[in-house]
């Protein structure tokens, strides 16, 4: 049966819920047969690995391990919900300094196991800054390296589409930028409904204040989730990052905004939510169009990232930004 690539795919943190959704997604959608598990807590490991067993997913080769080396070693693509995740009360920015020194330590196995990895999707939280300290720590070129921001962008669809009682398929070119936290820049110029561009609707059939609402429950989009389920999203980030890494397996295209390391006259040396376009090539970022607004929207979430990424330097998870070429020579200036 045909699969994508035939090429290993390691699912870091497979034993959770982001995980182990992840992996079954990746079986669904036939990316690849050659698929290893990896998480440090066996018995839970093993139970989704037992799971996906009694599935009798055709053609397929499943293995699951404790050992880091032995997942990643041979490892073409990597995609990693391995971090502590979201409760109840607590933001994105709350599990800096824990998610962080998780990710450091990725990165650092990824430069000892699998140095020629073609792609690595980072999910866990907050995800533009684990995404940029394990590419610091792993030494390979940025475009190899994407972060999950889509949920932002996809949240928006979908309360565009609950507003104006449209099915969510109307509602296209749906963007959020910046930061996937509290500072995430949502834009309405580039969103078309039914046809319709948003900027137009807002004040005439959607009243200011009902767009700024919306903007909000956008934000707090994952707190809501929260909320209702009493845990973390995890079925729709999994399968998101799953679309990810199919287009850098040279599958179908990945539409939504994803993190990517910028490094140009406006915003330097930060991972956050671009337009972007992910390839067999890598991911490679586009220039952002919208309002004077909304631009000025976008700088404060890039500043609230620059400030994060500070705090991270001074708890030495990374070193100075002068100093990262001696990690990565791929960040030389």
């Amino acid at each position: 049966m045909d699969f994508l690539t035939n090429e290993k795919l390691t699912i870091v943190g497979a034993a959770g819920m982001i995980g182990s959704n992840m992996a079954q997604t990746a079986l669904m959608m036939r990316l690849t047969p050659n698929i290893c598990l990896y998480d440090p807590f066996a018995p839970a490991l093993e139970g989704v690995a037992e799971e996906l067993y009694h599935c009798a997913f055709e053609g397929v080769n499943i293995t699951w391990t404790t050992d880091i080396g032995d997942a990643l070693t041979g490892a073409s693509y990597v995609v990693s919900s391995g971090g502590a995740a979201r409760k109840a009360g607590m933001t994105r920015e709350n599990l800096l300094k824990g998610n962080t020194l998780i990710a450091k330590e990725l990165g650092e196995n990824i430069r000892t196991y699998c140095p020629d990895v073609k792609h690595v999707v980072i999910v866990f939280n907050p995800a533009d800054i684990t995404g940029l300290v394990t590419l610091i720590h792993a030494g390979i070129e940025p475009s190899r390296l994407s972060t999950l921001a889509a949920l932002d962008s996809t949240r928006l669809r979908s309360e565009l589409a609950k507003y104006f009682h449209i099915p969510a398929d109307e509602i296209t070119d749906c963007r959020t930028y910046g930061g996937h936290g509290e500072q995430m820049a949502v834009f309405a110029s580039t969103t078309l409904v039914a046809g319709k561009p948003l900027s137009e609707l807002i004040g005439t059939s959607m009243p200011v204040d009902d767009w700024h609402a919306l903007q909000q429950r956008v934000i707090q989009g994952g707190k809501h989730i929260i909320d209702l389920r009493g845990r973390s999203s995890f079925q729709s980030p999994a399968y998101l990052s799953v679309c990810m890494i199919a287009a850098a397996m040279g599958g179908k295209k990945f539409t939504y905004p994803a993190g990517v390391f910028l490094r140009n006259d406006e915003y330097r040396d930060i991972l956050m939510a671009m337009e972007s376009e992910i390839t067999a090539d890598g991911i490679r970022y586009k220039d952002v169009h919208g309002t004077p607004e909304e631009h000025a929207t976008l700088t404060e979430s890039y500043k609230h990232l620059c400030t994060l990424r500070d705090e991270v330097i001074a708890m030495g998870v990374i070193p100075p930004v002068a100093e990262w070429s001696k990690l990565n020579p791929y960040l030389a200036e």
